[in-house]
């Protein structure tokens, strides 16, 4: 990317999945993007403009008729002023989108500031929906959904689970990191996600956004998520990892001109464009799709967390609570994934082991790196309040032989380059 900050338009509509969208902000500035700010008369019931004016460092449009927040004086709120945004900007991302903003897209109605850009604008547009599950449903959604992508427009599927009307479903926003992933393909492939007109005969205002191609001609294979052992038909030993820091290398080596086999446990996560993806559940799955993968990989990131046990013997039914009496597992070693892969991988493959440490994360780090026969490990302390599981933010060290390169709290999708950039050193 060049040295200015390319400038990306966030669109804010109202939901009450609005809050997320101040993470996404900040994650698109921890990612080099300028984000600026446009909000539905909506968006300001859950958010306040000044609350993305204060992250952003740029006024918030809400309006077509100026007195916009952080905006100097109405002569540079003004409407010529609003319509420059449109033309100025690389990207409109709108998150979340309601069932509202979507129709108002798909039937060409602009009677705000956001839907008035969205048909001036000539960049390329994401939409990631936010809405109860029976209107995500509805015959009429889908159908406007459609009509957007038959235009060009990239859809991230919400999520599924628990939604703030208290119904379970689909329709929970993608998370922040999975949206900003969305942005940085868009913008590094130029031609993708543009509308169908732009793919055709290209977008002179587009600036090239992409980043050298530095691991063309490598397949990188990644594990993410964490697995998950049955106890019976109904529970299981499983983790906290959220699958987003493998998830963030998956995107990020993809960016990056490789072609990336993504082998996950069950996450929220949506995947990454253009990775292949094998869906697994348990250790023991997660070995045989990573050991019948491994001969095709130049460089293996196994960044999952791998139940180190599991159940020997797995009920048939479900167990039932029974009053005053403690129920016994018994358990076994599951298979050392890393350790295998090490052993039958093609000379000169690259394998770069994880380690998500309660303490002493240096020591332990080194003893991995030195008992798996890793190329490098990556280390973090889980016990730190704010990174590693649960969170977008990671820290940590890149462990080799030579040293360690320390990793600072930044983004995962930050990280994820960083470690990229360690791997491309030992490639080199």
């Amino acid at each position: 990317m060049s040295a200015e900050r390319t400038k990306v338009t966030v669109g804010v509509c109202g939901g009450i999945a609005a809050y997320k969208s101040v993470e996404l902000v900040r994650l698109l500035q921890d990612t080099g993007y300028d984000p600026h700010v446009v909000m539905t008369k909506a968006a300001e019931e859950f958010v306040r403009p000044l609350t993305f004016a204060a992250i952003s460092g740029h006024k918030v449009i809400t309006t077509l008729w100026g007195e916009d927040a952080g905006s100097d004086s109405e002569e540079e709120a003004s409407s010529i002023e609003h319509i420059n945004e449109a033309q100025t900007t690389k990207l409109l991302i709108v998150a979340p989108a309601t069932a509202d903003i979507l129709a108002k897209f798909a039937h060409g109605l602009a009677d705000d500031f956001l839907s008035t850009m969205y048909l001036a604008t000539t960049a390329p547009v994401i939409v990631a929906p936010a809405m109860n599950v029976v209107m995500w449903e509805h015959p009429a959604t889908r159908a406007n959904v459609e009509t957007l992508r038959a235009r060009g427009v990239k859809v991230i599927e919400p999520g599924s689970g628990y939604l703030a009307c208290g119904m379970v479903g689909g329709g929970r926003l993608a998370e922040p990191a999975t949206i900003v992933m969305a942005v940085v393909e868009t913008l590094s492939k130029g031609s993708v996600g543009l509308r169908a007109d732009e793919a055709a005969y290209g977008s002179p205002g587009l600036e090239a956004a992409e980043q050298e191609l530095d691991f063309a001609g490598e397949t990188v294979l990644v594990t993410a998520g964490g697995t998950r052992e049955a106890i019976d038909p109904v529970r299981f030993i499983g983790n906290r990892s959220s699958g987003r820091m493998g998830y963030a290398v998956a995107a990020a080596a993809r960016r990056r001109g490789a072609r990336v086999i993504l082998i996950t446990a069950p996450t929220d996560l949506a995947c990454p464009a253009g990775v292949e993806v094998v869906q697994v559940v348990s250790a023991g799955e997660m070995r045989d799709s990573v050991m019948q993968r491994l001969r095709e990989a130049t460089i293996v990131v196994m960044a999952a967390a791998v139940s180190d046990y599991r159940v020997r013997s797995v009920a048939a039914q479900k167990i039932k609570r029974e009053s005053a009496r403690a129920v016994l597992l018994e358990l076994e070693a599951t298979e050392d994934i890393l350790r295998e892969v090490v052993a039958q991988r093609v000379v000169g493959t690259i394998v770069v082991g994880f380690a998500a440490e309660t303490q002493d994360a240096l020591a332990n780090g080194r003893a991995k790196l030195a008992g798996k026969g890793v190329d490098a490990v990556v280390v973090n302390d889980v016990s730190v309040e704010g990174i590693g599981f649960d969170s977008e933010k990671n820290a940590g060290s890149f462990l080799t032989r030579d040293g360690a390169v320390e990793l600072p709290v930044m983004s995962k999708a930050t990280m994820a380059e960083r470690i990229l950039d360690e791997v491309a050193k030992l490639r080199g």
